[in-house]
């Protein structure tokens, strides 16, 4: 059975409610690279650096930040894991030097033209930086491996599956003993770019069970809580839930993470398979703006690609800031850019860039003013 222990319940949601109350969704991860060496290849800038937006990237912000100071003591750097809807407000209203979104900026809601009056007129452009594998964690009684496929995924979001021995579960999970009980759902009730992947990927992959338009808004069903520790802790405390979380958060609470069957049987969470999904995005933007279509990836039915993925991009002006803080973006997403910034990512969670996709950022990152 799992998460029965109260002592364990108790001390990660007591861990939960320290992280928040430190304003930062930092997880307490066993995977952090914290032992690593300090970057020791950076053209270091100095000042004040502010950034908010997606809480998906902030295990690897926090490690980022950590290194990037550490090499460069005459720098400051702050991020605040608000969500990715608010990181693009506070943005556009001049708050912050740059935003973290899990998705990039969207022209028919007036980020496109608000970023741009925002940067003096210039081009805001969407740099990918984390590739976050979005889990589809769960907490139920007896149940050590579970896989799901598109639809059945699809079913128990929107609340047409309602129980766990539903018999479309069942024939997923042969041998499995599934509990004759209720299906709890939590979502995240705050704006999140997590919801708007997740929900691409349901309506792309199921669209005859997921009808609704993708959204940073939740339409299913469930229990809302706010950001991704909320939906982590509800989990981990809730007996025969289910949520939608970056595969960091899910590892750190050790929630089980249901394996996705494309097709062509169940593929298993891990750097690799998530990797694989970003090697078929398509770079759309123009230029420098590096916005990414991952549908490629949402409908794959290959046996060695996770299909859930988000891109996090961090939001920047190709020029408009004054030189402080454009010397400070520059310096500090060339290192996150960099190959030893994306060596920590697998450690913490995520998946690094494919290198192909890499050398577009490095690039565009070389050419923000």
């Amino acid at each position: 059975m799992r998460f029965t222990r109260t002592t364990q319940v108790a001390a990660l949601a007591a861990a939960g409610m320290l992280a928040l109350s430190a304003c930062s969704e930092s997880s307490t991860s066993n995977n952090s690279a914290s032992g690593s060496a300090a970057p020791t290849n950076i053209d270091c800038a100095s000042g004040t650096l502010s950034a908010e937006g997606s809480s998906a990237q902030n295990n690897a912000m926090t490690e980022w930040i950590k290194q990037y100071q550490t090499a460069c003591p005459d720098a400051t750097v702050n991020y605040n894991p608000t969500g990715s809807g608010a990181g693009v407000q506070q943005f556009i209203a001049g708050q912050v030097d740059f935003a973290g979104s899990d998705s990039a900026l969207k022209a028919d809601e007036g980020e496109v033209e608000g970023a741009k009056q925002r940067c003096g007129g210039n081009e805001a452009w969407n740099l990918p930086m984390v590739v976050g594998p979005i889990s589809v964690a769960y907490n139920v009684e007896g149940v050590d491996q579970l896989v799901l496929d598109a639809a059945t995924t699809a079913q128990i979001f929107s609340g047409s599956i309602k129980k766990w021995n539903d018999p479309a579960i069942g024939a997923l999970n042969e041998g499995v003993t599934l509990p004759d009980a209720a299906i709890t759902v939590f979502y995240r009730s705050d704006e999140s770019g997590t919801t708007e992947n997740f929900t691409k990927y349901l309506a792309a992959a199921a669209p005859k069970d997921w009808t609704k338009e993708p959204a940073k808004i939740w339409t299913g069903t469930g229990e809302g809580k706010e950001k991704s520790t909320g939906v982590q802790q509800a989990t981990l405390q809730q007996a025969n839930s289910i949520t939608y979380v970056e595969w960091s958060y899910a590892k750190d609470a050790a929630l089980g993470i249901a394996a996705v069957d494309n097709g062509s049987g169940p593929v298993t969470l891990d750097a690799t398979t998530a990797g694989k999904a970003l090697e078929e995005a398509k770079v759309v933007g123009q230029g420098n703006n590096l916005e990414l279509d991952l549908n490629s990836a949402y409908t794959t039915t290959a046996n060695d690609v996770y299909p859930i993925v988000l891109v996090t991009y961090e939001i920047a002006c190709s020029k408009g800031l004054d030189s402080t803080q454009s010397a400070l973006v520059k310096s500090f997403l060339t290192y996150t850019a960099s190959e030893e910034g994306q060596s920590l990512l697998e450690g913490l969670g995520y998946g690094p860039l494919p290198s192909s996709v890499d050398k577009k950022v490095q690039t565009s990152v070389a050419a923000l003013q």
